[in-house]
């Protein structure tokens, strides 16, 4: 019954429209009406400019970093239902109810799970996408990637619960960019300009 509610609380906190919020509150604009419409952090650093960009990421990164420290406080051995439960929060922010069930793409939110895990796996993973993005200017692109390295390194790790989990999250992070793929692959992917 807990991981029912937990997973519950973690959907929910992930349907938390942090794009949307962001834009309307503090710039008078839905951020689905801009861009390429997606709510998540990208699009928003397009739209909004970096202050609006950088507190939706952070914001949707802590979705997925609480949602796997809220089992925590209430069951003892909690390990792989945290990473079970903060999946939840993906689901969420992807699909949330708050905002007609149309979101971002989960990058962020699922670094928030891993950060929230294994913060060695985050900073690894966050090491490869700005490196990744420093040399190819596609968010796109350093998102698939790192989503592949988060991978490797929990195979190093050695950790079969992060092996598990990560391996579902880049399957996802890599399908919910198959348009970003054929872009990229006809050069009409938008590349940033500030890095």
């Amino acid at each position: 019954m807990e991981y029912l509610l937990f997973g519950l609380i973690a959907y929910l906190l992930g349907s938390i429209p942090s794009a949307l919020i962001v834009g309307k509150l503090g710039y008078r604009i839905d951020i689905r009406q801009h861009g390429s419409g997606n709510m998540g952090a990208t699009n928003t650093f397009r739209t909004l400019g970096f202050k609006a960009g950088s507190i939706v990421t952070i914001a949707d990164i802590l979705k997925g970093t609480i949602a796997t420290l809220i089992p925590l406080l209430f069951l003892a051995d909690a390990e792989m239902s945290r990473l079970v439960i903060g999946l939840f929060a993906v689901i969420g922010h992807t699909y949330p109810i708050f905002a007609k069930f149309k979101g971002g793409k989960s990058v962020a939110t699922s670094g928030g799970i891993i950060l929230g895990i294994n913060p060695l796996l985050f900073l690894i993973i966050i090491t490869s996408f700005l490196l990744t993005l420093y040399i190819s200017k596609y968010v796109s692109l350093a998102s698939m990637i790192t989503g592949v390295v988060a991978v490797i390194a929990s195979i190093i790790l050695n950790e079969v619960g992060l092996i598990i989990v990560t391996s579902l999250l880049a399957a996802f992070i890599l399908y919910r960019h198959i348009d970003n793929i054929k872009r990229i692959k006809n050069k009409t992917e938008p590349k940033i300009s500030w890095m």
